[in-house]
């Protein structure tokens, strides 16, 4: 069975794609690195990590680039013996300058593609194909012909910043676009008209977009046309899979779609999700990958197995399931030189000047760098949170001399958003351990003023939460009681729903370890492992 989503926790954007028996599904990063995500699958019900394939500074630096923004909706193919993989790397987003959604509207995004012959690299470094939008894919038709889609972005002050779809021949033996772009399809009244694939079926060529935003009124629509360049026409029983006006639904936000043959001859859609929290419309997890079967309908239109577009929690699966679901629960000990494949951080291709495993074998130290409110380089390492009920936990070394240098356990969404129990110093306390705060809707949440001396020695941190509830505590070595922090934090603050709208929230939170030295000394702290515990409460 296919339990939806097949990729847990931040996982949006997804892009799939079959290869002899192999199905890979690629997805978007933002500002994490390395960039992109591709997992493997052979029963399309388990998946596995494969590769991070944008990881060298010659194919990606993001330093500098905001929250919400970096590495958009990659799309991965497969042609003459090699894989190709666009994606967009966003610089700005913006907000609209005058006249609010109406307004000038500058933003600044680059499209690229790089190749291997095999998903585990090695990769090309990239080849830029334009930027007059983002959300890229390519499209390899029967006669060898290759095209480029992507949405087009309208900065005009009163235009549909939505532009439509455009498409543009592309040269695989030269890596280049040739001829001119030329607009496709404009979309339909839900608006908000990105993410494009194309395919070819029966005489047909099938386009498929997300609109209505990748929020609550997330869609994927279709349109065909028996002409590539169109006139596309959509289709007429609306929208091919959403949760739009499905309140009860499992899987919220359905949209930005991708389409698989199986090996038997059937279909399946990757899509993205939201999971929200019990009895609230904020997901921590950001946007997830989904994966069900469509079917073809006798008038050649596509539609979910119940024939209402209804985004499925299981599924069957057309290839035999053989595997058994990984657990969520992970130990890391970091007894290796690199670092563990579910961990990641934010923005820099140098990861030497945020953290080692092998200055101090057994630990992962973290360079004290700037502060976690930086776009810069932040020795912040983390991994997905996958569960709405969790305990974090780590064993944290570390001697701070003055204020400015702190290092502890860290729930995280982006700059503004965050969580942080940190071992620091202060003249009157000394060495102690504190929490730290930053939530867009401070409003009814006061700053807990504790401050908890320490012993010579380690210090473990858990962070405890269950669906809406954090909580903090730590021990150390003669105690094995933990004492915990009085104050409740609200999970939901670190959600795609939380503080304004109209700046991206478009990533899911990570639980993670961080270290910060603003005076610049670069103070490093010793982390000895890490464990992600799932609790089914």
């Amino acid at each position: 069975m296919i339990r939806n989503p097949v990729l847990k926790g931040f996982n949006p954007d997804p892009s799939i794609v079959r290869v002899g028996e192999d199905y890979f599904i690629a997805t978007s990063t933002f500002e994490w690195f390395p960039g992109i995500q591709i997992h493997h699958s052979r029963d399309l019900a388990n998946w596995r990590l494969v590769n991070r394939p944008l990881q060298r500074p010659s194919q990606l630096d993001l330093r500098g680039v905001p929250d919400g923004c970096g590495i958009w909706a990659p799309c991965l193919t497969y042609t003459n013996g090699l894989f190709h993989l666009v994606y967009s790397v966003v610089l700005r987003y913006g907000r609209t300058t005058v006249s609010g959604a109406n307004g000038l509207a500058l933003r600044d995004f680059h499209n690229f593609l790089i190749t291997a012959s095999s998903v585990e690299g090695p990769w090309s470094d990239p080849v830029l194909l334009n930027s007059s939008g983002f959300d890229p894919s390519l499209f390899h038709d029967d006669d060898g012909q290759s095209y480029l889609l992507n949405m087009l972005w309208d900065h005009r002050p009163d235009r549909q910043h939505f532009g439509g779809i455009v498409l543009q021949p592309y040269n695989l033996a030269e890596k280049k676009l040739t001829g001119e772009r030329r607009i496709i399809y404009a979309g339909t009244a839900l608006g908000f008209t990105e993410g494009p694939h194309l395919l070819r079926r029966d005489g047909w060529y099938y386009l498929i977009v997300a609109e209505g935003g990748t929020g609550w009124g997330h869609a994927v629509t279709m349109a065909r046309s028996r002409q590539i360049y169109g006139p596309y026409e959509t289709c007429p029983h609306g929208p091919i899979l959403t949760s739009r006006g499905r309140t009860q639904s499992g899987l919220q936000r359905a949209g930005h779609g991708d389409l698989v043959q199986a090996r038997d001859g059937s279909w399946l859609i990757a899509y993205l999700c939201g999971r929200p929290l019990p009895g609230r419309r904020h997901c921590v997890m950001g946007r997830e990958t989904a994966l069900q079967p469509m079917r073809w309908r006798d008038d050649g239109w596509l539609e979910t197995s119940d024939g209402k577009g209804t985004p499925e929690l299981v599924s069957q699966s057309p290839e035999t399931v053989s595997v058994s679901a990984e657990s969520d629960s992970v130990r890391q000990d970091f007894d290796a030189v690199d670092l563990p494949a579910e961990f990641q951080w934010l923005r820099s291709p140098y990861p030497d000047r945020l953290f080692t495993l092998t200055e101090r074998p057994g630990f992962l130290r973290l360079y004290g760098r700037e502060s976690l409110g930086s776009h810069f380089e932040q020795a912040l390492v983390a991994r997905r949170v996958q569960d709405f009920c969790f305990d974090a936990t780590t064993v944290l070394e570390y001697e701070p001399r003055n204020f400015q240098q702190s290092a502890g356990l860290v729930v995280y969404y982006n700059a503004a958003k965050y969580h942080y129990c940190c071992v620091t110093y202060d003249e009157g306390v000394g060495r102690h351990v504190r929490l730290m705060s930053c939530v867009p809707e401070a409003e009814g949440m006061r700053a807990d003023p504790v401050l908890y001396p320490l012993a010579p020695g380690p210090v473990e941190v858990v962070a405890r939460v269950e669906n809406e509830r954090l909580r903090f505590g730590f021990r150390q070595e003669d105690n094995d009681a933990w004492t915990w922090f009085g104050q409740v934090l609200d999970m939901s603050q670190l959600s795609d729903e939380a503080g304004p709208q109209d700046l991206p929230n478009f990533t899911g939170t990570f639980v993670g370890m961080a270290c910060q030295d603003v005076s610049g000394e670069g103070l490093p702290a010793d982390f000895d492992g890490f464990s992600y515990q799932a609790q089914d409460l």
